[in-house]
């Protein structure tokens, strides 16, 4: 259908909730949002019967899904594979992540995602997360692949968010200038401290020179302390600073989150926290174990969401998905069901500075989800199909 009308449901445009109303979809995109009593009877109706009708997902951190990690081969097909496999929990948009590995798989995945951007398969981006990272901070990364910017790093990431949507590139505060990330920034990538051991004063000034965020927050950088902030102070004082955050009860403890998200609301009055999966493989897979470089990553279930580490204990990735990570935020983060929906919408369209996605408004794309009143997945939309 070209044109259709989606009512019954809730609708989520992004901001709030109302009743009542319908979403007129017509070519892809969002015609008009109108009271269910004023829709056009020529038009098809679909009737949700019930539940809520939200803006797409969109994932800024995703390393793989559907059996298969990104940097085992970062191919666009591996991307399709990986957009498929998180389609069913509610990812319309993601930006495939590679992590910390050789050169060459950085060249092949930029060259994979902008041959895939443009085919609605839900890639709008690249998420590179190394080998720009300390290995004081090196999480489950090899510090082996581990190096400071070079001026050839910042001209072939340039070029790059010349054809890429959202070119996110995650560094540590050690590894990069303030005068790399300014030249960086201005040109349309997006950097984010990550991995870093950095002192908070380090990260103001990188964020000052134009670092937008900071990835996984609280996750692989220098803590909040009484005498010394760290990134994590950093992150939590700067009114401009974004901040994903991994919400599945094993990257940070909930009370964490709850200080984190009021801090930041108090702060800016509007959220700068938004959800991240930093899904592995194993995202609509049956597998219960993969190999990252060469070790053993395996999943344990137990109390609340599965967790992932390697064999000496280190946390490797997550299980979580996005749908996942809004009812968690709705359970255990005290967060009314529009910001955790936002978390999740609205808030990473924002950051990823992507004007097209994330809210239901008229002109913009028809990236939908439709969820139960349990917050499960009962349908998605991309571009309108």
């Amino acid at each position: 259908m070209n044109a259709y009308s989606l009512k019954g449901a809730r609708v989520f445009d992004g901001e709030r909730l109302t009743n009542h109303k319908a979403v007129i979809v017509r070519e892809g995109r969002i015609e008009a949002i109108v009271a269910e009593n004023d829709i056009d009877a020529n038009l098809p109706q679909i009737n949700l019967d019930g539940g809520i009708l939200a803006p797409g997902f969109i994932d800024a951190q995703v390393n793989g899904g559907g059996g298969i990690m990104l940097n085992d081969a970062p191919t666009a097909e591996n991307m399709r594979i990986m957009a498929a496999a998180h389609r069913p929990f509610g990812t319309t948009s993601m930006l495939p992540t590679l992590i910390t590995d050789v050169q060459e798989k950085s060249e092949q995945a930029i060259a994979a995602a902008i041959a895939v951007m443009d085919e609605n398969a839900g890639v709008v981006g690249l998420h590179l997360e190394g080998p720009h990272i300390a290995p004081a901070r090196k999480g489950v990364h090899l510090p082996k692949f581990m190096r400071p910017v070079s001026e050839d790093d910042v001209a072939a990431m340039v070029e790059a968010a010349k054809h890429i949507d959202a070119l996110l590139v995650t560094m540590a505060a050690e590894q990069v200038s303030a005068a790399q990330v300014e030249k960086l920034s201005a040109n349309g990538v997006i950097v984010c401290l990550g991995h870093t051991d950095a002192t908070a004063e380090a990260a103001t000034r990188l964020f000052e020179a134009g670092a937008h965020g900071v990835t996984h927050l609280f996750n692989a950088m220098s803590q909040l302390g009484s005498r010394a902030p760290g990134v994590v102070g950093a992150a939590l004082d700067h009114p401009a600073v974004w901040g994903g955050i991994i919400a599945d009860g094993h990257h940070i403890d909930p009370m964490s989150l709850r200080v984190a998200i009021r801090a930041k609301h108090a702060n800016m009055g509007e959220g700068k926290l938004f959800f991240v999966t930093d899904a592995m493989s194993l995202v609509g897979s049956d597998k219960n174990s993969f190999d990252l470089h060469g070790r053993t990553v395996s999943r344990s279930i137990g109390d609340g969401l599965p967790k992932l580490t390697l064999d000496d204990g280190t946390i490797a990735g997550s299980d979580l998905d996005m749908a996942a990570a809004v009812r968690f935020g709705v359970e255990m983060l005290d967060l009314s069901l529009a910001t955790s929906l936002a978390m999740a919408t609205s808030y990473p369209a924002r950051f990823l500075r992507l004007a097209d996605r994330g809210f239901i408004r008229a002109g913009l794309r028809a990236d939908l989800v439709h969820l139960d009143d349990e917050l499960q997945l009962r349908r998605t939309w991309i571009a309108g199909v």
